[in-house]
């Protein structure tokens, strides 16, 4: 387990940096540019990650392509992305069909959407799909994946990211006004960051949703041997999810209301009991894709 304790030292170096040197650099920055104390924490945070991160995988041997979760030649790399982008669209589109016909989503906001302003958004969360895909898909099913496969093996490899994976989305931002700024408001920003952890009862059905969907790509991942078809997935479901967080809300005067979680009024009971049928389907779907007829590998495993 030394690959994953690795990263969660990382992980909390990475969230004290942003305690420690946010302070510091607001002092810096704000006299020249107007940035909000807890974005110069995140990307603080971010910058501690990166370069933790490179120097783990180079150590621990993760720098490579087929750790990073890219071994697949680029045309068959590129072509399974574009595949699964189309099914993880498809398939979250009728995640949101279902949610729309048990009446869980109030589309009052889509009102203020004229043509060109419904296609600069969704063109925007394409983009933004794209981004969150390739990040936590590289991060997670790719280094972090590969390390632990290769040190525990494949079970403990989808258990672990997918947990990890969950968690992060349960990161947080606290927003601390300019006058407001003390030299502990960097504690403040990281206390903010960790707070949706202090209810965990109360957030118990989105972790187990997104440790399901996480469970999902890891398995994917594990199948195929690189991140295309992960990365495509992800990219997907989270596009279509952003388009519909423009356009609508939560319906919380429904009876059914409680199908969507607190957390983000989307993840919940409804995602997770889909996320059981869509994986089990993309696991038939990727191990028969992974192999001809004839036994013969269509795709590298690269793993």
């Amino acid at each position: 387990m030394r690959v994953f304790a690795c990263f969660m030292l990382l992980i909390a170096f990475s969230l004290a940096c942003m305690a420690v040197f946010t302070y510091p650099a607001w002092l810096l920055l704000h006299p020249h540019f107007n940035f909000p104390f807890q974005r110069i924490g995140e990307r603080i945070g971010m910058l501690g990650f990166l370069i933790g991160f490179l120097l783990i995988a180079r150590r621990l041997r993760l720098g490579d392509r087929v750790s990073l979760g890219f071994g697949a030649p680029r045309r068959v790399y590129l072509r399974e992305y574009g595949i699964a982008l189309l099914i993880g669209t498809l398939t979250m589109s009728l995640v949101v069909a279902s949610m729309a016909a048990l009446g869980l989503l109030d589309w009052q906001p889509a009102a203020r959407y004229g043509a060109g302003a419904l296609a600069a958004l969704i063109a925007k969360r394409l983009l933004s799909g794209v981004a969150v895909g390739l990040i936590e898909e590289t991060a997670l099913r790719g280094v972090m994946f590969a390390g632990i496969q290769r040190e525990s093996g494949t079970l403990i490899a989808i258990a672990l990211t997918s947990i990890i994976f969950a968690a992060t989305h349960f990161l947080g931002v606290a927003h601390i006004p300019a006058d407001a700024v003390t030299p502990w408001s960097g504690v403040t920003v990281l206390h903010g960051t960790l707070r949706a952890f202090e209810d965990p009862l109360g957030n118990a059905d989105a972790f187990l949703c997104l440790t399901a969907v996480g469970v999902v790509l890891a398995n994917v991942r594990a199948i195929t041997g690189n991140t295309s078809a992960s990365m495509g997935l992800h990219a997907g479901w989270v596009w279509v999810m952003l388009v519909v967080h423009g356009l609508s809300r939560p319906n919380i005067t429904s009876p059914l209301s409680f199908l969507l979680s607190h957390h983000d009024g989307f993840t919940g009971w409804l995602v997770l009991a889909w996320a059981v049928v869509l994986g089990w389907g993309l696991a038939r779907f990727y191990s028969a894709r992974t192999r001809a007829p004839d036994g013969a590998t269509v795709q590298p495993r690269g793993a």
